[in-house]
């Protein structure tokens, strides 16, 4: 993990370093999207057929492995999990309930103007692909925090694929109620879920609106590449951990560092303090705690630094510009400066870990500073607002020349018209 200053001989280095870090999610997917789009271009034109063929090629699937995975499957992979990763599991799943329950939107009508009303509906998406990685670790925890709030919006047909579902996995399904599950991942899955591969009986994927969840670059730049016959919710891809602090703990913060490292090689990890001291700390505490975690060093060595600004107004302002997904600052005093993050954990007993586990929060949150423009995954990603309008004759009589009036500066007769006509006063 390097040190970097932003001031005085340092300057140059971290300009250009700063400069990669805010370039990450256009530079990493640009390497893979050739791979990915002949992927997308097979499963759409070959179907279950090109779904298979890349299954077992980049999934290992063994050939004539039922690609659904059974209710049955689920149940057993529930029945043989620890009473204590259960009662993880229902904690977890009930937070999460309950807190995409509090976001929901409401219905409302409201009446402007006597003889008008205006308001909004809220309805569910109809089917939503959810998307939970398998490569390195079994991930239950993004199972439940994808298909939950899904759930909860009312989404009726929800699709699960996941690559070599672990038994941690198939039984969070269970716990979730979980009908339809793939055992398929990658760009493939991605294409699946964007084009289907069939009507959805049989075994075979039906299509979906909306695809949700987390994955490598390949997922990411395959996300991105249907968004144009698919819904998505984000580029959710690689880890990302930004701390910005003055006064923090250089164990907890190393701790967090690490943990949030070892996701993935393609992690990326930065301490963000005017504090030289608390930095220099922070590098011997990862050194130190990352010894015996393989893909926590490579991701750190690659990825990881600290970055000491001249002033704790820099370190804010760069905090802001970076965008992370995830963001540790050291009080809530400090919620007040900040502006881009997918989520935000506060003090030195708010570890990181639990936002991905129980506090009930998405841990699907935007990266590669899209953060800049959303936020995590939520209950709103399955939903649709709609707005309603109603008039009555007295309210158009008394909005209607207004409309009529805008309609003839835009040059827009016929609209002009139409409200005449509703007014009774057709030409």
């Amino acid at each position: 993990m390097k040190l970097v200053r932003t001031y005085g001989r340092g300057a140059q280095a971290a300009k250009a370093l700063i400069e990669t870090i805010e370039q990450r999610s256009a530079a990493n997917t640009a390497k893979v999207e050739g791979v990915v789009a002949k992927i997308l271009a097979g499963v759409k034109r070959d179907g279950e057929a090109g779904l298979r063929r890349y299954a077992e090629k980049f999934d290992g699937l063994p050939g004539g492995t039922p690609l659904l995975v059974s209710r049955q499957e689920m149940k057993a992979a529930w029945e043989g999990t620890t009473p204590e990763l259960r009662a993880a599991m229902q904690v977890a799943r009930e937070n999460i309930r309950a807190f995409a329950e509090a976001q929901k939107p409401s219905e409302w009508m409201t009446s402007p103007a006597d003889g008008v009303k205006t308001g909004q509906m809220v309805r569910p998406l109809e089917a939503v692909g959810c998307y939970v990685p398998g490569g390195r670790y079994p991930l239950p925890s993004t199972l439940l925090m994808t298909v939950t709030p899904a759930q909860v919006a009312g989404v009726e047909r929800i699709v699960v694929c996941s690559p070599k579902p672990a038994q941690e996995t198939m039984a969070a399904a269970w716990l979730a109620g979980v009908t339809e599950f793939y055992r398929v991942g990658g760009a493939q899955a991605i294409a699946a879920m964007a084009y289907g591969t069939g009507s959805g009986h049989n075994g075979s994927l039906g299509r979906v609106d909306k695809i949700v969840g987390p994955g490598n670059l390949y997922v990411t730049a395959a996300k991105t590449m249907v968004q144009n016959v698919c819904g998505i919710d984000m580029p959710a891809g690689p880890t990302e951990i930004g701390i910005t602090s003055e006064t923090g703990d250089a164990a907890g913060i190393a701790a967090d560092l690490v943990a949030q490292a070892e996701h993935d090689p393609e992690a990326l990890a930065v301490l963000i303090t005017s504090n030289e001291t608390l930095g220099l700390e922070v590098v011997a505490e990862v050194k130190r705690q990352a010894k015996q975690n393989g893909t926590a060093k490579i991701s750190l060595a690659a990825q990881g630094a600290v970055l000491v600004t001249g002033s704790i107004t820099e370190a804010r302002a760069l905090t802001n510009r970076l965008a992370f997904e995830h963001l540790s600052v050291d009080a809530a005093s400090d919620l007040a400066w900040v502006r881009n993050a997918g989520s935000v954990f506060v003090g030195r007993f708010s570890p990181q870990s639990m936002g991905d586990y129980v506090s009930g929060p998405n841990h699907v949150l935007p990266t590669g500073r899209v953060g800049r423009v959303r936020a995590g995954l939520s209950v709103m990603d399955f939903l649709k607002v709609i707005t309603v309008q109603q008039y009555t004759r007295k309210g158009l009589a008394q909005w209607g020349p207004y409309a009529i009036a805008m309609a003839e500066a835009e040059g827009l007769t016929a609209h002009a018209e139409s409200v005449r006509v509703k007014m009774g006063k057709g030409r």
